[in-house]
Parts: structure tokens; sequence; C-alpha cells
């Protein structure tokens, strides 16, 4: 590239952030008087409250399972999907480009705004949690599975094509043992992921240790947020460790 090309690209990037800059109204100023501020609210959550420990016990086990039942049906649905998807293996190439529109779809749609359509269809309640951490999760899931699929080798499968089997029996037995490897540790890092995402959930009904933090932070109840937020750092580290470890173990 040019000297005058490579100025003008610079320029052309200092101009974006500068615009990003003013739209996103990013004030250090207000930041500098809101510190202090925080500062007080920290020091006002000790000692944390610990009397309601069985409540925000059943609340991070709706989480984790919330995030536990969405994820596996998430990752149940995303197979088939992900064959639809996959240019070099679909069994009906006429779909491919509808399956590849609906998963942009579903990943281009957070779970909370999911959880929030779904309060208003089902109630409050984790249930709407779970359809909302399965939908978008299985677009998620998919497609990263579809892009793995159509990246690999279709050796195996010609192979077991030319010996006469159908493109249904040539998947299962050359395609699928390829993926099955990335199907769990993806699944497992999902499932990590959604915990960490589902803690929000409760904020628009969706059940939850969320429900008790929006609380919390409604009331101003600071040593009850500061309790609810080290659980969730507990249980989210336990996870990750935990999901890391099989992980490696899988690969």
């Amino acid at each position: 590239m040019r000297r005058p090309a490579r100025w003008l690209a610079a320029a052309a990037i200092a101009a974006f952030y500068i615009a990003c800059w003013q739209v996103a109204q990013v004030d250090l100023g207000r930041l500098a008087e809101g510190l202090p501020k925080l500062g007080h609210w920290i020091a006002s959550a000790w000692p944390p409250a610990l009397s309601e420990l069985p409540l925000f016990g059943q609340r991070i086990a709706e989480t984790v399972a919330m995030a536990a039942i969405g994820t596996t049906c998430a990752m149940l649905l995303a197979l088939p999907m992900a064959v639809l998807a996959s240019r070099n293996i679909t069994p009906f190439p006429r779909l491919y480009y509808p399956a590849r529109w609906i998963l942009n779809a579903l990943r281009g749609i957070d779970s909370f705004v999911f959880a929030l359509l779904f309060v208003a269809a089902v109630g409050l309640g984790p249930f709407a949690g779970v359809i909302g951490i399965a939908l978008h999760t299985w677009g998620s899931a998919a497609k990263l599975l579809a892009d793995h699929v159509e990246n690999m080798p279709t050796g195996p499968l010609d192979a077991v094509r030319g010996t006469g089997a159908g493109r249904m029996t040539a998947i299962a037995y050359a395609v699928l043992p390829d993926v099955l490897p990335v199907i769990l540790s993806s699944g497992l890092y999902w499932w990590e992921f959604n915990v960490r995402a589902s803690t929000v959930l409760g904020v628009v009904g969706a059940g939850g240790i969320g429900l008790e933090l929006k609380n919390s932070m409604d009331l101003l109840d600071f040593p009850r947020l500061f309790t609810i937020i080290v659980l969730i750092l507990v249980v989210v580290t336990v996870l990750d460790q935990a999901s890391g470890w099989l992980r490696k173990r899988l690969v």
C-alpha cells in the first residue's frame, strides 16, 4: 500500500472512532465523578448478607438447569440443521440457503430477547429462559458445526458413497465420527457460556439468580447484591474449570 493510501486509511479509521466516541456519548468526566460513588457502594456491601443463602442456592440451581436443558436441546437440534446448512453434504441443496438464513436469524437475536418474547408467551419463570437459551444457542452452534463440516475433507464421505451406501448412511459413518468430538466440546463451551448469560435473564422475569440480582439492585441492597455476585463468580469459575478439563479430554 502506497503512503497516500496509508494516510487515507488512517484518517478514515480515526474519523470512524471519533464518530463512535460521539455517538456512544463517552464522557470521562462523568466517569471520574461516578467512581467515588461506586467506591462508597462497594464499601457499604460489607459484610455480605448470608441469611438468604438457601434461596440463592435455589436460584443458582435454576440458572444452571436452564443453561443445561437449553444447551442440550440446542445441540441435539444443531446436528440435523448443520447437515442441511452444509453445502457439501446437504441432502436437499434447495434448502441450503433457507437453512443458513434461519441460523443467521437465530444467531442474530440474543437469548435475552428470546426470553423476553417467551415470557409473554409462556409466563414468568425459568421455562422462558430455557427456550431463549435453546433458540439462540441452536443458531450459533449449528452455524459453527456447518462451517466445520464444509471445511472437512470429503474423501471419507466419497469412499463410503462409493460402496453403494446412501447419503444418510455415508453421513452417519463418515461425517458423524469426525464431528462428534466437536459437538461435545462446543456443547460444553456453550453450557458454560449460557450459565453466565442466563444470570441476566431474570431481569425479564425468566427466573434464575438474575431475578434476585435485579431485586437487590432495585432496592440498593448492596450486601445482598455482593453475596449474589460472589456466588455467581464461584459457580462460573467451577463450571469453567470442569468444562475446560472435559474439553481437553475430548480433543
